[in-house]
């Protein structure tokens, strides 16, 4: 369906409910094409809908003047769920003033304490960067960004997270990302404002909305046998992981070598489901259950002797 007839019925639908009864039969009648396509509309509208489960995070903003940019520019695209670690200043009567008609979204904004409370729900995180790492990571650009979100099954909750104004995310935060998303913009002057990135990447996921009422949704993860871990549960993995190397002597906290920080980049590349991960910690549980006893042998050993 054209850009254009989708407005035709956008516009039809608040003029149907207003015609007498006379007209409302006719509408019936020599309009019944308009009607099923508004019911086929709302239809794909409801299994390709993503934006409503994407949640914008905004850690550490310095300004409320960016957090209410950036609320317009979210509900410009149709996107509705805001988040805010540690803001240094929210509610703030200048974020209402710069959200113009988006009031409604800073109303309903969370604010948390950590990223990690603010992703824990979610099985896939995006991290927003300008800068190259020490250890690359799996980067997106924005169109790309939009084409993964959409494959995600409808369950799903997913967050998409921009930093602070002058250092962006810092590494342990892009360590809890399965992926980095930078927006390609002139290496002359790359300075680009909190608001006008989000609206670029909320952009690139509306594009790709509209793209799937045409086209119809294609997830190609609906066939898949398991539900992808959520953050929180993948933390608690890494935290079992990192117990386990140390009972068993191949990792020192003291020394780490970047060794954990290359373990969450091969699972967050991998992206577990909830039976893998139980198949994993299954694995480190009995590992830990072995290496106790072998070092109780070993203890007694060396009493007797």
């Amino acid at each position: 369906m054209s850009a254009d007839r989708l407005y035709e019925v956008k516009l039809f639908l608040p003029r149907f409910g207003e015609k007498p009864i006379g007209i409302w039969l006719d509408l019936l009648i020599f309009r019944s094409a308009e009607i099923g396509i508004c019911l086929e509309l709302m239809e794909k509208m409801k299994e390709s809908g993503f934006l409503q489960r994407i949640r914008i995070v905004l850690v550490g903003t310095s300004h409320p003047g960016n957090i209410g940019a950036s609320a317009r520019a979210m509900k410009n695209m149709g996107v509705s769920q805001l988040v805010l670690v540690n803001p240094l200043e929210f509610p703030s009567d200048q974020a209402v003033w710069r959200a113009v008609g988006a009031a409604d979204l800073l109303e309903k904004a969370r604010v948390v304490s950590s990223l990690d409370e603010a992703v824990a729900d979610c099985t896939l995180v995006i991290g927003t960067s300008a800068r190259g790492r020490r250890i690359p990571w799996p980067v997106l650009e924005p169109r790309r960004c939009a084409e993964m979100v959409a494959q995600e099954p409808q369950e799903n909750a997913i967050a998409i997270v921009f930093g602070g104004e002058k250092m962006g995310l810092s590494n342990e935060d892009l360590h809890r990302c399965n992926y980095h998303l930078t927006i390609p913009v002139n290496p002359e002057y790359s300075s680009l404002n909190l608001g006008a990135a989000v609206q670029v990447v909320c952009y690139e996921l509306r594009m790709k909305q509209l793209e799937l009422l045409e086209s119809g949704p294609k997830d190609e993860m609906d066939d898949w046998d398991g539900e992808f871990c959520r953050a929180d549960q993948m933390e608690h993995f890494y935290e079992h992981l990192e117990q386990t190397m140390i009972d068993v002597d191949f990792h020192d906290p003291e020394n780490p070598r970047q060794l954990m920080t290359r373990l969450r980049r091969l699972f967050s590349r991998t992206r577990l489901d909830k039976m893998e991960l139980s198949i994993l910690r299954g694995i480190l549980t009995n590992t830990q259950r072995n290496a106790s006893v072998q070092s109780s042998q070993l203890k007694g050993e060396s009493k007797n002797v």
